[in-house]
């Protein structure tokens, strides 16, 4: 690892030479910024970089800025990650500036390259109840889009159909319409600015309630268009309920929930695609299996099942197995954590990581039960934490280390039902969102203090800026402040830790992207200062 030396102008300069994990610039490759309080600084990041704890700035409670012109990785086939990061997941204390992407949160892709800056003491908040959009059983999908939060709900009762509402406060939901009338959306993603919507007849029998006396089918996918408008993608051969959406090399692509198996890719012409699904051995014969819950990791899409309880790799033209997690019969749901798959299962209640030490050779890691609970459902990384809720229970954990989960809340108590799930999770404004089953409540919740942009961020070359002061987060685009969350409580907060300064990983994993001109300031900014950083954009 390369040794920093103190610069006149800078408290640490990298020196410019090429490493086999980062590489530099020549200074005059810069314009020059304009003048600032004393800062650290990186001309240019191409992959993760790690400063010893020793020779990072000292950041404590103080007030400091967080600076730098990004270039992410446009292609939809690899998950965002960390810009900046020190963070020490035992005491969990330190900061964050993330990219963050999540998909196959259950059926949703409900975070699509929203910048967020948070930071943490080992603090965390109390569960706030958000109320029961429209009469949901549950919220079966959350999507965070245009800075706002949407819930596609299962309404199964006599002439009820699914619907989407978007969270305007507290307990307020506001009706965006129901796009078919099936009981159930079951499926959100962003996708090229527009919010997708996928609908079912889902089975209440699949969690011991009495089924719907609506028989609508759904299994189609509909693009939101402000309002209570819907614009008809059509619906999928042979599918009566969307299983998940997420987006793959520029295509939104689809699954089915129940069988027949289906998997499914959307043309640029509105036409829909059949596409092959992955097959398997079950009763001595080669199958067809479900790929349901969708994601993307490492140039790839992969998909859980609920036949066999296997993952399967799609190369976008074949299918891989990448083999059966334990004993389990269903894989639920995804999340990256420090750049690394997890997978949420049935009946056993675990979660397991990928682990490919052979290249080609998957190998999955068992982290643990979730208390007694006997299935993992939504799953997302907040805020430095890994946090995924269960069934029977409605119950919400959080990863600590190894094998060890931390219970955090239970949040449904409805009495004399079999099931209880903490069914998907979504962040929107600081904080992560978790819809239940049958109380059809959401709930938020929020480690630490967090602010969020949460917009789809743009391609090419753009300035960020990340403020920290004694009672306030602030992020700045291109100049621009565009999002701040106060909270006088973060005054005393020390962020200071013995693990490395990482730039371009960190829990949320690597950053895909180039970084030019990071700077870290030990202090607070102006915005006149930060407008003349954001002047010059780099060149390729």
């Amino acid at each position: 690892m390369p040794t920093l030396r103190k610069n006149s102008c800078a408290r640490y300069l990298a020196p410019a030479v090429l490493s086999l994990a980062w590489a530099l610039s020549p200074a005059s490759a810069f314009p020059p910024p304009p003048e600032t309080p004393t800062a650290t600084r990186w001309p240019l990041i191409t992959k993760p970089l790690e400063i010893p704890a020793s020779q990072g700035p000292a950041l404590g409670s103080n007030d400091f800025t967080l600076t730098l012109w990004l270039k992410a990785d446009d292609t939809g086939d690899l998950p965002t990650g960390d810009l900046l990061s020190r963070y020490d997941p035992a005491t969990r204390r330190g900061f964050h500036l993330t990219l963050k992407s999540s998909a196959g949160v259950t059926s949703s892709q409900p975070n699509h390259r929203h910048l967020q800056f948070g930071i943490d003491d080992n603090h965390a908040s109390p569960w706030q109840n958000h109320g029961q959009p429209g009469k949901a059983l549950l919220a079966f999908a959350l999507a965070t889009h245009a800075g706002s939060l949407y819930a596609g709900t299962c309404e199964p009762g006599p002439g009820q159909s699914g619907r989407v509402y978007k969270h305007a406060g507290e307990t307020i939901w506001t009706d965006c319409g129901a796009p078919d009338g099936s009981n159930t959306v079951t499926a959100l993603a962003e996708h090229q600015g527009k919010l997708y919507a996928g609908t079912g007849r889902y089975r209440l029998a699949g969690s011991s309630l009495p089924e719907s006396p609506n028989q609508t089918l759904g299994g189609r996918v509909f693009r939101y268009e402000g309002g209570t408008t819907w614009t008809d993608c059509g619906r999928l051969p042979d599918t009566e309920a969307i299983g998940g959406l997420v987006t793959f090399r520029g295509r939104l692509h689809a699954s089915s929930l129940y069988r027949p198996a289906g998997f499914f890719r959307l043309e640029q012409n509105g036409s829909w695609t059949t596409l092959p699904v992955p097959q398997g051995m079950a009763n001595d014969k080669q199958e067809p299996k479900r790929p349901v819950a969708l994601t993307v990791h490492e140039g790839a899409l992969l998909a859980g099942s609920y036949d066999g309880g296997h993952v399967h790799r799609w190369n976008g033209t074949t299918w891989t197995d990448l083999g059966q997690l334990g004993n389990n019969t269903q894989t639920y749901s995804f999340a990256h954590h420090r750049g690394q798959l997890h997978v949420g299962t049935w009946p056993s209640g675990r979660v397991y990581r990928l682990d490919t030490k052979t290249p080609g050779t998957p190998v999955w890691t068992d982290i643990g039960r979730l208390g007694d609970e006997l299935e993992v459902m939504g799953m997302l990384v907040h805020n430095g934490r890994l946090i995924a809720g269960t069934l029977p229970l409605a119950e919400v954990y959080s990863h600590e280390s190894g094998t060890t989960w931390k219970k955090l809340a239970r949040l449904d108590h409805t009495p004399e039902v079999k099931y209880r799930r903490a069914w998907t999770m979504a962040e929107q404004a600081g904080r992560v969102f978790c819809s239940t089953l049958p109380s059809g409540k959401v709930w938020s919740w929020s480690a630490g203090h967090q602010v969020t942009w949460d917009q789809s961020f743009p391609t090419g070359w753009h300035h960020v800026a990340a403020i920290r002061t004694s009672d306030r987060l602030r992020l700045f685009i291109d100049g621009k402040p565009v999002a701040e969350a106060k909270d006088p409580a973060i005054a005393h907060w020390n962020l200071d830790t013995n693990t490395p300064l990482r730039l371009g990983t960190g829990e949320n994993g690597p950053l895909h992207g180039v970084m030019r001109q990071v700077q870290i300031h030990t202090t607070e900014l102006s915005d006149s200062d930060l407008a003349k950083l954001a002047k010059v954009p780099p060149t390729d």
